[in-house]
C-alpha cells in the first residue's frame, strides 16, 4: 500500500512538472527568451494614428478604444482570451428574469482620482451615458437600461426596458467601462482628455498627435503590471514603425502593411502576432447622396467591384472574402448571405437603366492607411472600366473619422471593428435608423422594416431564431447596395524579441496587461 502511495505520489509530481514545462513553452512564443529576465521599463507602443477621444462615452473606433479599454478603464464583466464572459468588477451577477439582472460587485476598489467603486458608482456611469443631455452617441447601445437601482453598497440591478440578449457582451465591451462619479461630477468635460478609471494603467499625459503616455497603478486591485510606463506613440509611416521596432526603440506596433509579412518573419529581432478578427473591411456608399441614393447606381457599383481581386492583390490573401458586413466569427452570422457577383456588363446596363453618363464624376473617400489606399486605386480603375470617374480623397485617420459623421461623403472605404462578438454590435450601430452619423451609420440608410428586424433581433432569447432575424435583415442590406463587403479581417501586430506575455484580442485591442519587458 506504502509503495502505490509513493507511485501516485511521484505520478502526480511528473505531471506537474510537465505542465509547468508546457506553461513556459506557450509563454515563450510569445517573445520571451530562455534565460531572461523581467526589467519593468518602459513599454513603446506605436499606432498609425492619434486618437480621437479618451472618453468611453464619445469613442466610436476601436483604435482609440484601445488606449484605454481594459488599461485605464474596466467592465462589470470581461471577455477571456476565448471570448468567453468571465467576472471583473462584478465577482458574479444573476438573471432574475427576462429584463431584471443584479450584479455583486468585488468590494475595496478605488478609482484612480481615489473614488470608491461601488453600486453609486455604477449608476452615476449608466445615468450619464443614458441621459440626453450628456450628448453620448453611445446612447442608443445601452438604450434598453430602463432603471439603475442601488440595492446595496455592493449589489446594482439593471432593470430593462424589454429583453436583451447581447447584454452581457455590450457590458463587456467599452462601452461599459465604468467611470469615476466623482470625475463625472466635478470634470466631465475634462474626459476626454483625462480619463479616470480603476484599471490597471493610470493615465498621465496626452500630447496630441504624438503620444499618450500611462503609468503603472501601484495601488491596483488585480495583478500590477510588470512594466512601469506605456507610451502609445504615433508613427504616420509604416516603414519608420517596423525600423522602430527592428532597432529596439520600440516594442510593439499595432498596424502592420501586409507587404512586411515576410521581413518580418525573416527577422531575427522582431515576431508577428496574427488574430483572426470580428471586424469587416466594406465600401460603403452615402444613400443620401444624389447621385447614390439611385439603388441602381449602388448596384452597378457592387457589381463592378472585384472584391476576390483586391484581396489577393491588395491583401495578399490576408484575411477571407467577406459575404456580409459580419464576420464567421460573430454570433448570429449567416454564410448564407450573398452579395453582388462580379459582372461588369450588368453593371453599365444598370447605369445605362440610371441615366447616368459616362464620365460621371464621383469621390472615393479613404483614411491614409497603405492597404486603403492602394484599395481606393484598384477601385478607382475597376470604376473606370463602366464609365465613372473617380477622386480619390485620402484623409488622416482622425479627419476621415470626422468627415464620415458629417454626412458631405459619397463613396468611402471602412471598415467596421465588432467589439462584442455580437450580432446587434454590427446590425444596430452600421444600420439603425437611430445609429445615423456618430455611432456608426456612416451609411445614413434608414429601412422601418430593416430597424423592425434589428430591434427583434435584440429582444429574441432563442438564438437559432435571432440567427435567421439577422440573416434577413442582412440580405435586405445587400440587396439594397447600402455597402460592399470585401474582406473578414485578420489582425496584424509585430512586438520585438524584448517582449513576453503580448497578444491580440478578437477586436483588435493590444492586450498588455501581463507584458513583460525581458533582458
Amino acid at each position: 500500500m506504502k509503495k502505490m502511495k509513493l507511485f501516485l505520489f511521484l505520478a502526480l509530481m511528473t505531471v506537474l512538472i510537465l505542465q509547468a514545462c508546457s506553461t513556459a513553452s506557450n509563454n515563450s512564443t510569445e517573445g520571451s527568451k530562455e534565460g531572461s529576465k523581467s526589467v519593468g521599463g518602459e513599454l513603446v507602443v506605436l499606432r498609425a494614428a492619434d486618437a480621437t477621444s479618451l472618453d468611453p462615452h464619445f469613442i466610436t473606433d476601436i483604435p482609440s478604444a484601445n488606449i484605454i479599454h481594459g488599461k485605464v478603464y474596466e467592465t462589470l464583466v470581461a471577455f477571456d482570451r476565448d471570448r468567453k464572459i468571465v467576472p471583473l468588477l462584478a465577482k458574479e451577477w444573476e438573471q432574475k428574469d427576462e429584463v431584471t439582472w443584479t450584479f455583486t460587485l468585488n468590494e475595496g476598489i478605488k478609482f484612480h482620482d481615489g473614488a470608491d467603486f461601488n453600486a453609486e458608482a455604477v449608476k452615476a456611469t449608466f445615468d450619464r451615458i443614458l441621459d440626453p443631455a450628456t450628448g453620448s452617441p453611445q446612447r442608443d447601445k445601452l438604450s434598453m437600461i430602463n432603471e439603475v437601482v442601488v440595492d446595496d453598497e455592493y449589489v446594482v440591478t439593471l432593470k430593462l426596458k424589454e429583453p436583451y440578449a447581447p447584454l452581457l457582451s455590450i457590458l463587456a465591451s467599452q462601452e461599459g467601462s465604468m467611470m469615476s462619479p466623482k470625475a463625472i461630477a466635478e470634470a466631465a468635460d475634462e474626459l476626454a482628455t483625462h480619463p479616470v478609471g480603476t484599471g490597471p494603467f493610470v493615465f498621465e499625459t496626452w500630447k496630441s498627435g504624438q503620444e499618450i503616455t500611462l503609468i503603472s497603478n501601484k495601488d491596483y486591485w488585480g495583478t500590477v503590471p510588470k512594466v512601469d510606463k506605456v507610451t502609445f506613440k504615433v508613427v504616420p509611416e509604416d516603414s519608420t514603425r517596423l525600423a522602430m521596432i527592428e532597432s529596439g526603440e520600440a516594442h510593439i506596433a499595432e498596424q502592420v502593411p501586409v507587404t512586411e509579412i515576410d521581413r518580418i518573419e525573416n527577422s531575427s529581432t522582431m515576431n508577428l502576432f496574427r488574430a483572426e478578427g470580428l471586424a469587416v473591411e466594406f465600401i460603403g456608399f452615402n444613400v443620401k447622396d444624389k447621385l447614390l441614393s439611385d439603388v441602381k447606381v449602388r448596384q452597378a457599383i457592387s457589381y463592378a467591384v472585384d472584391r476576390e481581386a483586391i484581396i489577393s492583390g491588395i491583401y495578399d490573401n490576408v484575411g477571407t472574402l467577406a459575404n456580409s458586413a459580419m464576420s464567421p466569427k460573430i454570433i448570429g452570422y449567416s454564410s448564407e448571405t450573398k452579395p453582388y457577383d462580379y459582372d461588369v456588363v450588368k453593371a453599365k446596363e444598370l447605369l445605362k437603366e440610371a441615366g447616368v453618363q459616362e464620365g460621371t464624376k464621383v469621390k472615393l473617400l479613404t483614411s491614409d492607411r497603405k492597404e486603403r489606399i492602394n484599395m481606393a486605386e484598384v477601385i478607382q480603375s475597376q470604376l473606370k472600366g463602366i464609365g465613372l470617374d473617380v477622386e480619390i480623397q485620402v484623409m488622416e485617420y482622425g479627419a476621415f473619422i470626422s468627415e464620415i459623421t458629417k454626412e458631405q461623403h459619397q463613396i468611402f472605404i471602412s471598415g467596421w471593428g465588432n467589439a462584442t462578438g455580437d450580432a446587434d454590435y454590427n446590425q444596430y450601430n452600421l444600420f439603425h435608423t437611430a445609429s445615423m452619423g456618430p455611432p456608426g451609420n456612416h451609411f445614413y440608410y434608414s429601412n422601418p422594416e430593416v430597424d423592425k428586424l434589428i430591434e427583434q433581433g435584440r429582444s429574441e432569447a432563442n438564438q437559432e431564431a435571432r440567427n435567421e432575424i439577422y440573416k434577413k435583415a442582412m440580405q435586405i442590406e445587400l440587396d439594397e447596395a447600402v455597402y460592399i463587403p470585401v474582406r473578414n479581417y485578420e489582425h496584424l501586430a509585430v512586438y520585438s524579441n524584448a517582449v513576453k506575455g503580448f497578444w491580440l484580442d478578437a477586436s483588435n485591442y493590444t492586450m498588455i496587461s501581463g507584458v513583460e519587458i525581458v533582458e
